[in-house]
């Protein structure tokens, strides 16, 4: 399966399940080009998504196709959950890795047909539900800026979020992520 440059369309792949990779276009447009992209399909951003795209990371740069998983935590060999060091670490014995930390918007545009989440909290402090978080290598040590993104849809509305955390923060073994597979 292919997504490149997440247009959007309804035919377009999906992670649920979580088995196959869906191979994604990753970078070759300019932020605007993206918050256009983004815009146009109606998604949704909050504050610290915003942050994120005004980061020097989403400077226009070469595309680059990633192969894209989605796992759980259990998956993960995580079944009572785990922190961010520890999540990295499992994925990594698994042969995953951190996505690029530009990938979430390219990834929320191939994505069309996320599941509704079964909750309409938006912020609470934890790890949302129905959320597929994006595990990237956060781009500041600093943990009131956001880490990564993550993708949901609550109520009827797409978005992607960015979320907050430390290295101490243990995520619920319900947490899924999207991950970047071993180049074929």
């Amino acid at each position: 399966m292919t997504a490149v440059g997440g247009s959007g369309a309804r035919d377009e792949p999906s992670l649920a399940g979580g088995c196959a990779p869906l191979q994604l276009l990753v970078g070759g447009a300019s932020r605007e080009e993206l918050h256009a992209r983004l815009a146009e399909l109606g998604i949704q951003l909050n504050d610290g998504a915003r942050t994120l795209l005004e980061d020097s990371c989403f400077d226009t740069r070469a595309p680059e196709r990633l192969e894209v998983v989605q796992r759980s935590l259990p998956q993960l060999g995580l079944p009572s959950g785990g922190t961010l060091p520890q999540i990295t670490a499992a994925a990594r014995e698994l042969g995953l890795a951190p996505l690029p930390p530009d990938t979430g918007p390219y990834l929320r545009l191939a994505i069309t047909d996320q599941e509704q989440a079964p909750d309409s909290i938006l912020s609470a402090g934890r790890a949302p539900t129905g959320a597929v978080h994006v595990h990237s290598v956060p781009l500041r040590a600093d943990h009131d800026y956001p880490k990564g993104f993550y993708l949901r849809v609550v109520d009827g509305v797409t978005w992607l979020r960015a979320f907050r955390c430390d290295d101490e923060y243990v995520w619920p073994a319900d947490a899924v992520l999207a991950l970047r597979a071993p180049d074929a």
